[in-house]
C-alpha cells in the first residue's frame, strides 16, 4: 500500500509540475525558429500543454559514445527514464521499445534516436546496463545514457523528472516515454498500464516523422 501511494504521488508530481514553455530555439546559424504546437487529436499518447522542447544536454551511452541533444535536430527523439534495478515499469518500457523499434523500416529507423536516461547512477554500471538491455531485446536499439549524479542531475531537472536516486527505491521514479519531433518539440507522452503499446508507439513515432522539419 505504501509503495502504491508513493508511486501515485510521483505520477502526480510529474503531471502537475509546470514545464517551461519554449516558443523558439536557436539553430546552428543563430536564427530564431518559431515552432507551432501539435494539432488536436493526432497523437495517441498524452499531448503536453503548450510548447516544450527537448532540453540541451551532453551525456555518454553505457558504451562510451557521447550524445549531444543539440545535434539531434532533424531526428525524432524518443526519451525514457530508467533504472536497471527496477522490476516494475522499466523492464516493460525497455522491452516495449526494443520490440517496437524493430518494426520500423530501415529508413524510418535512420531518422529516429531512442534514449534511456539513467535515474540511478549508483546502480547503472556499464555491465549491468548492457545485461539489462540484452535481456529485454533492446541492445543496439536503445541508447542508455549514464553518468555521475553530478552530470545527470541537471538533466533530470530539465526534464522535470523524479529520479530513483532521490526516492531510494528503484521502482519509484518518473517513468514515461516522451516523443519529440524533428524540431525538438515534445509531441506525445506514453505510460505503462495506460497507453504504452507497440501500436501506439509506432503510430506516434510515425506521426512525429510527418512533422515538417524547420531546421533547414
Amino acid at each position: 500500500m505504501r509503495r502504491t501511494l508513493v508511486a501515485a504521488g510521483v505520477l502526480a508530481i510529474v503531471v502537475v509540475v509546470p514545464l517551461v514553455a519554449v516558443l523558439a530555439f536557436r539553430d546552428g546559424g543563430g536564427t530564431s525558429v518559431a515552432i507551432e504546437g501539435p494539432g488536436p487529436g493526432r497523437y495517441r499518447g498524452s499531448e503536453p500543454p503548450g510548447v516544450n522542447t527537448l532540453p540541451l544536454f551532453r551525456l555518454e551511452t553505457f558504451g562510451g559514445k557521447l550524445v549531444d541533444s543539440g545535434k539531434l535536430r532533424g531526428k525524432v527523439v524518443v526519451v525514457t527514464f530508467v533504472d536497471s534495478a527496477c522490476r516494475e515499469s522499466c523492464p516493460i518500457i525497455v522491452a516495449e521499445l526494443g520490440r517496437s523499434l524493430s518494426h520500423l523500416s530501415p529508413d524510418e529507423r535512420g531518422q529516429i534516436r531512442a534514449l534511456a536516461i539513467s535515474v540511478d547512477p549508483a546502480v547503472d554500471t556499464r555491465a549491468r546496463v548492457r545485461r539489462f538491455l540484452r535481456e529485454r531485446g533492446a541492445l543496439g536499439r536503445l541508447d542508455y545514457l549514464v553518468g555521475s549524479e553530478r552530470a545527470l542531475r541537471p538533466v533530470w531537472t530539465a526534464f522535470h523528472v523524479l529520479p530513483a536516486a532521490d526516492t531510494g527505491d528503484a521502482d519509484v521514479h518518473s517513468a514515461d516515454v516522451r516523443i519529440f519531433d524533428r524540431n525538438g518539440l515534445w509531441r506525445s507522452t506514453l505510460h505503462v498500464g495506460a497507453d504504452l503499446s507497440r501500436a501506439n508507439l509506432l503510430h506516434d513515432i510515425r506521426e512525429a516523422l510527418r512533422e515538417p522539419s524547420k531546421t533547414a
